[in-house]
C-alpha cells in the first residue's frame, strides 16, 4: 500500500501519491557531502563530462547571458529593462535579473571584460569557462532536490533510478552545457516545489513556485494547476469551507514573493516596460524550426494541401495569397496558411484553457499528490501542444515533471517512454555541427538504455486485449522509426550540399514542401542543385509531433480514468 500523507491541521483534504513499490533497500553508506557512492559516481563522472564540453558548439544564448551580466553590471538597475546596446535585450522577470546581477561579481574579478557592455560578441576563454562552470554549479540545486525525493519516497531503489535519469537528462546536457542556458538549475527549483507538496509542505511548494515565476515566466503555463491544487487542498475544508488561516498564509508567502521581485520597478514606475520586455505578442504562430506540437502537423497539412491544389490533386480552392510567404514557408514572423484558416493568438489562448479546464476540474475533485502531479504535466503539455510561438525547448516542461509518474504503471511508463524519446530527438537540430551531433547521440541512447530498461522491469503488464495489443504494436513501431528517421537526417544532407550559400528567401520563393523554416543557421540556407535541404528538419519536427500528440492523448486518457 501507498503511504498516506495527512494533512496537520484544520480538516484539509490528505494528499495520497498512490505509489507502486519494491521493498525499501538499506541506505548505502554516505562519503563527502553526505552523498552515497552512487550519488557521488553520478556527480563526479557526469561533472567530467560537462568539463569536457566546454569547447564545445555554443548558441546564440551564449552571449545573451553575457550580455545581461554585462547590463547588471555595468548600469543601474533603472535602465536594465531599457538598454538596447545589444539586440540581446534582458526579457527574462527580475529574479534572473538579480541572478546574473550576483554571477556578474565573480566575472569582473576573473575578467573585467566579460561585463563590459560595449564588448559584444565576447568569447575569450576565460568567459566560456566562467559561464559553463555557472551552469554546471547552479545545476546542484536540481541535483540536491532529486537526492531529496529518494528520502521517504514508497520505492527508494526505483526513485534511484528516477532521480538519476533526471539530473543526467539528455535534454539538460543538449540544452544548457551544450547550447547554453539555466534551465537545471529553474527546474530544480521546481522539484523542490513539488517535493515540497509530496512532503505535505504546501506553504513552501506555493512559495517556491512564486520564486520560480519571478525567474522565468515560461513556468506561468503550469500554475493554474499550482492554484486549483493549493486552493482545494490548502485553504479550503474537505466540505469546501474556507480556512482564513491558511489562505491568508498563502497569500502573504506569494505577495512576498511577487514584492521582492518587481518591488523596485513598482516604486519607478517601469512595470509597464518590464512586461512589454517579457511579453512580445509580434511573433508569429510557429518558431523557427517548429516545435513538434499540433501546430507542426496543422503547418505540414498546409504545405501539403497546397501541394496538391497547384498540381490539381484537389478540387478548386481559393489560396490565400499571404500564405504563400508565411512562417510556414521559411519566414520567422506571422504564420498565415495558404489554405487552412490562419491560427491566431486568441484561438491558442482558448483551446489552451479549454484543455486545462477539463484537467482542473478533475484536480478539484481529487486534490491528492498524484492528481496534482498528473494535472501539473498536463498543464505544462497543453501549452506545449496548441501555445503561440512555442519552442522547441519547451519541451522540459512536460519531460521533467512526466518523469515523476514513470512508474505508476504500466500506461504511465509507456506514455513516459514514448514522449521522452519524441521530446528529446526533437532537441537534436538545436547542434547541428558533427562532434555534438555524436555525442548527443550517443548519450542519448546511452540514458535511454539505463533507465527504460530498468524501469520497463518494475512495470511491465502484458496487454489485456486485441485493441491494446495492436497499440501496443503501432507505438513500438513508431519508435523503431528514429533510427530510420536519423539514418535520414545525417544522409540527405550529404547529397543536398553542393550549392552557394543564400539567403533564406529563395528557399521561401520556392513551391517546395522542404522549406518549412530559417534553420539552425539562422537566417542562411544553402540552395542549388536540390530543394530537398530542409526536408530533414521538416521531418523531424512532424515525425516527433505525432509521437508527442499521441502521448498528450495518453496521458489525457489516463488522468480522466484515474481514481
Amino acid at each position: 500500500m501507498s503511504k498516506v500523507v495527512q494533512e496537520k491541521s484544520d480538516g484539509a483534504q490528505a494528499s495520497t501519491p498512490d505509489e507502486k513499490h519494491d521493498e525499501p533497500t538499506p541506505p548505502s553508506p554516505t562519503s563527502w557531502l553526505g552523498l552515497d557512492p552512487t550519488a557521488r559516481d553520478i556527480l563526479v563522472v557526469s561533472t567530467c563530462l560537462k568539463l569536457l564540453l566546454f569547447p564545445a558548439y555554443r548558441s546564440t544564448d551564449f552571449e545573451v547571458h553575457r550580455n545581461w551580466l554585462a547590463i547588471t553590471h555595468s548600469l543601474p538597475i533603472s535602465k536594465w529593462y531599457y538598454d538596447t546596446t545589444s539586440e540581446w535585450t534582458l526579457d527574462y522577470p527580475p529574479f534572473f535579473a538579480y541572478f546574473e546581477k550576483l554571477l556578474s561579481i565573480p566575472a569582473y574579478l576573473i575578467d573585467p571584460k566579460i561585463v563590459n557592455l560595449q564588448n559584444l560578441n565576447y568569447d575569450s576563454w576565460s568567459v566560456i569557462a566562467y559561464q559553463r562552470t555557472t551552469v554546471i554549479l547552479t545545476e546542484l540545486v536540481l541535483g540536491a532536490a532529486v537526492l531529496r525525493f529518494i528520502r521517504g519516497a514508497p520505492n527508494p531503489t526505483t526513485q534511484r533510478i528516477i532521480s538519476a535519469s533526471l539530473f543526467l537528462h539528455p535534454g539538460f546536457l543538449i540544452i544548457d552545457h551544450i547550447h547554453f542556458q539555466y534551465n537545471g538549475f529553474m527546474f530544480g527549483i521546481l522539484l523542490w516545489s513539488i517535493l515540497m507538496a509530496r512532503n505535505d509542505n504546501k506553504l513552501a511548494s506555493g512559495f517556491l513556485f512564486a520564486v520560480l515565476l519571478n525567474f522565468k515566466h515560461i513556468y506561468m503555463y503550469l500554475a493554474p494547476a499550482y492554484f486549483i491544487y493549493l486552493l482545494r487542498s490548502f485553504c479550503l475544508s474537505p466540505s469546501g469551507a474556507l480556512l482564513p488561516s491558511r489562505f491568508i498564509s498563502l497569500a502573504n508567502a506569494v505577495i512576498i514573493a511577487f514584492l521582492a521581485s518587481l518591488g523596485p520597478f513598482l516604486l519607478m514606475g517601469q512595470l509597464p516596460q518590464l512586461l512589454s520586455r517579457l511579453f512580445p505578442f509580434t511573433r508569429g504562430l510557429n518558431h523557427a524550426y517548429w516545435a513538434p506540437n499540433v501546430w507542426a502537423l496543422v503547418t505540414a497539412a498546409d504545405r501539403v494541401l497546397l501541394r496538391l491544389a497547384r498540381i490539381g490533386q484537389i478540387g478548386a480552392i481559393s489560396l490565400n495569397e499571404a500564405g504563400l510567404a508565411s512562417t510556414s514557408r521559411g519566414l520567422v514572423g506571422d504564420t498565415v496558411f495558404a489554405v487552412l484558416p490562419t491560427v491566431k493568438p486568441i484561438h491558442t489562448f482558448a483551446i489552451t484553457i479549454a484543455f486545462q479546464v477539463i484537467y482542473l476540474t478533475k484536480l478539484w475533485k481529487t486534490p491528492t499528490y498524484k492528481s496534482f502531479l498528473t494535472a501539473l504535466t498536463l498543464c505544462g503539455y497543453t501549452s506545449f501542444m496548441f501555445g503561440w510561438h512555442v519552442h522547441e525547448k519547451a519541451i522540459l516542461l512536460v519531460l521533467v515533471p512526466l518523469s515523476l509518474l514513470a512508474t505508476e504503471n504500466h500506461a504511465y511508463f509507456r506514455t513516459f517512454m514514448l514522449a521522452s524519446i519524441a521530446g528529446v530527438y526533437s532537441l537534436f537540430p538545436l547542434l547541428f555541427t558533427p562532434a555534438e551531433s555524436l555525442i548527443k547521440l550517443v548519450y542519448s541512447v546511452l540514458w535511454a538504455f539505463f533507465v527504460f530498461g530498468p524501469l520497463h522491469k518494475r512495470v511491465y503488464e502484458f496487454p489485456r486485449s486485441l485493441p491494446f495489443v495492436v497499440i501496443d504494436f503501432l507505438e513500438k513501431l513508431y519508435m523503431a522509426g528514429f533510427p530510420l528517421l536519423h539514418l535520414f537526417m545525417t544522409t540527405l544532407p550529404l547529397v543536398t550540399r553542393s550549392g552557394p550559400l543564400a539567403t533564406s528567401a529563395t528557399c521561401v520563393a520556392s513551391d517546395n514542401l522542404s522549406c518549412p523554416e530559417t534553420g539552425p543557421s539562422a537566417g542562411t540556407t544553402k540552395t542549388g542543385t536540390s530543394a530537398l535541404e530542409f526536408l530533414p528538419l521538416m521531418m523531424t519536427s512532424v515525425y516527433c509531433a505525432i509521437g508527442l500528440v499521441w502521448a498528450f492523448l495518453r496521458l489525457s486518457v489516463l488522468y480522466m480514468k484515474q481514481h
